[in-house]
């Protein structure tokens, strides 16, 4: 999809804005370390770096050896993650409008969902072990 979209965190001190191409699907996932940053559930929709633009200043964290998340110094609202030298950075849905009638694209850690939060839908699953299978750079200590 390339519809330009624009979004803002809650105090409107960072502004994202999406030209290029993106799939307005959000995933989620329910690996410890994003129920740990999120409060329980953690989702984002992929869209192109090149086609991202960020206006405003955000503070990064490395939270792993192979990943950065980022959110608004003023008001702590999350704005992406990020694999290291990935060209597909995943957004926050909740920054945007338009996000309000996407679908679910997928879930991963499906097996660690809270009980609390359990997705319902016809929407791909992958479990801790399956996705770790394919996904190497997980160290085997992660959260």
């Amino acid at each position: 999809m390339t519809a330009p979209l624009t979004g803002h965190c809650l105090c409107g001190a960072v502004t994202v804005t999406v030209t290029g191409a993106h799939d307005p699907r959000p995933g989620a996932c329910h690996c410890r370390m994003c129920q740990r940053w999120s409060g329980g559930l953690f989702l984002c929709f992929n869209a192109e770096a090149s086609g991202v633009t960020v206006a405003g200043a955000v503070t990064r964290f490395a939270s792993s050896s192979f990943a950065e998340r980022a959110f608004c110094p003023v008001c702590g609202s999350h704005v992406w993650f990020r694999d290291t030298g990935s060209d597909v950075i995943e957004l926050m849905p909740g920054l945007f409008d338009e996000a309000l009638g996407w679908p679910l694209r997928s879930e991963v850690y499906a097996d660690r969902a809270m009980a609390s939060v359990h997705l319902q839908g016809d929407h791909r699953r992958t479990t801790q072990a399956e996705y770790e299978a394919k996904n190497p750079f997980v160290p085997e200590d992660a959260p």
